[in-house]
């Protein structure tokens, strides 16, 4: 009886040991999104898109904002991947070229920082990394938090532009829709609030917001805010690709800030959920609070960019690291 007892407690522990070394393969096989990835394969990444995006800010203003647009875009849609930044082919359309994309900039300059970190380590750095890297840099460069945000994103293989609409919240939708979608990909209310509050940099086209000024005005608008927005939207059906916008903050269009939580309060928002969210049961108290308080902005937003950027990504052996960004290697 004794020894069937021991050779059972034999058994259970070589178990347990196969067990442990298995996860420990594992686990060294799959290291998964850590803080400084490179600081071993390539020490200088972050400092050279940092650099990158610096200089970029300098020579075009607006790049900030487009780069804090792509991490939206392409971490909400299933996967952190630089899906996103995928050219069209023959048998697929490209996710950048998808109508909820309308606007989207900034994928020429990514291939800029692709082209500097090759020449530091070759096929080291992913395009993912680098979508939200810049992302967190240009939010800085606006006057935004500082987001430590881990790193060891590989690329995706495809786009997902037949998931765009499931995943990606429209303007003209209810809250509650838009409230579902964040919540989703693990975003809760304060953290979709604070998310929005990206609203307070950057420009709307006209095309995303005449619906709202003609053929009658919005009675919710604020009445004093209505001739700057029909003067910027002189038409009621805008050419897509005429520069016909409207600074999405007035007082202080080119800094992060919580003024748009003011501006919504005092009904200037431009999209159809910047009205909702100042007036909503669910959102409006967090909103009130945002506008007194930037500090807790800043805490949500930041909580919200490391949720954002960690949805789903592609790790270890999964994926690849593209040569470049807008091509899956086996197109090369």
């Amino acid at each position: 009886m004794g020894g069937g007892k021991s050779l059972m407690m034999v058994a259970i522990l070589c178990l347990w040991a196969l067990s442990a070394t298995t996860e420990a393969v594992v686990s060294e096989e799959e290291p998964g999104l850590m803080m400084h990835f490179y600081k071993d394969t390539c020490p200088q990444a972050e400092d050279i898109i940092r650099e990158q995006v610096k200089l970029l800010y300098k020579r075009h203003k607006n790049t900030a904002f487009s780069w804090l647009r792509n991490i939206f875009h392409d971490c909400a849609v299933e996967s952190c991947d630089a899906s996103l930044l995928l050219d069209s082919t023959r048998r697929e359309l490209g996710e950048k070229e998808h109508d909820r994309s309308f606007g989207l900039r900034n994928f020429r300059y990514i291939e800029e920082i692709k082209e500097a970190l090759e020449r530091e380590c070759p096929g080291v750095v992913s395009c993912s990394d680098i979508l939200v890297l810049s992302a967190r840099e240009g939010i800085e460069v606006v006057g935004g938090p500082y987001i430590p945000l881990k790193t060891g994103r590989r690329d995706g293989l495809k786009s997902r532009t037949d998931m765009l609409e499931s995943y990606l919240p429209d303007h003209n939708e209810s809250i509650s829709v838009v409230i579902d979608k964040f919540k989703s990909i693990g975003i809760d209310t304060p953290g979709f609030v604070a998310l929005l509050g990206s609203h307070s940099v950057g420009r709307t086209h006209c095309v995303k917001l005449v619906h709202r000024l003609y053929p009658e005005v919005d009675p919710s608008l604020n009445p004093d805010h209505v001739p700057h927005m029909l003067h910027k939207c002189p038409d009621s059906i805008p050419d897509p690709k005429a520069v016909q916008y409207v600074r999405n903050d007035r007082g202080t269009p080119m800094v992060l800030d919580n003024n748009y939580y003011r501006n919504i309060l005092d009904n200037k928002g431009l999209l159809l959920v910047d009205h909702q969210l100042a007036h909503d049961k669910r959102t409006r108290p967090i909103v009130k609070k945002m506008a007194k308080d930037q500090a807790y902005f800043f805490k949500e937003f930041t909580r919200a960019i490391q949720i954002l950027s960690e949805n789903n990504p592609l790790t270890g052996s999964k994926g690849e690291i593209r040569k470049q960004c807008n091509l899956a290697n086996k197109m090369h």
